[in-house]
């Protein structure tokens, strides 16, 4: 999936790597509390950040979470808490499943 972020489209996926990143940053001993969160409308906008920068890196992106900091994603933070969700729902579909 892509996420458009300054005027650039860029690739975001959420490799097992990223996945472990991200438990890392959040303090989560697993991701099932923050899928919880998104699956009860309860994220935080530090979820929706976590969230785009692990896809990001999954994707090759090679910046830091405070690069986002300053930037414009199109379509504003709906767009980037839809995006965040999405991926997190994609990493734990089984292979047929759409998102």
């Amino acid at each position: 999936m892509r996420l458009v972020i300054d005027g650039t489209a860029h690739e975001m996926r959420l490799t097992l790597g990223a996945l472990a990143e991200l438990e890392a940053g959040l303090g989560e001993d697993s991701l099932v509390g923050l899928i919880r969160r998104f699956e009860e409308g309860q994220y935080a906008a530090r979820d929706v950040l976590a969230l785009i920068v692990a896809g990001l890196r999954g994707g090759g992106w090679k910046g830091e979470a405070r690069d986002l900091l300053t930037a414009t994603v199109e379509g504003g933070p709906l767009a980037a808490s839809k995006a965040a969700a999405e991926l997190l729902a994609r990493a734990f579909m089984t292979p047929g499943e759409s998102a």
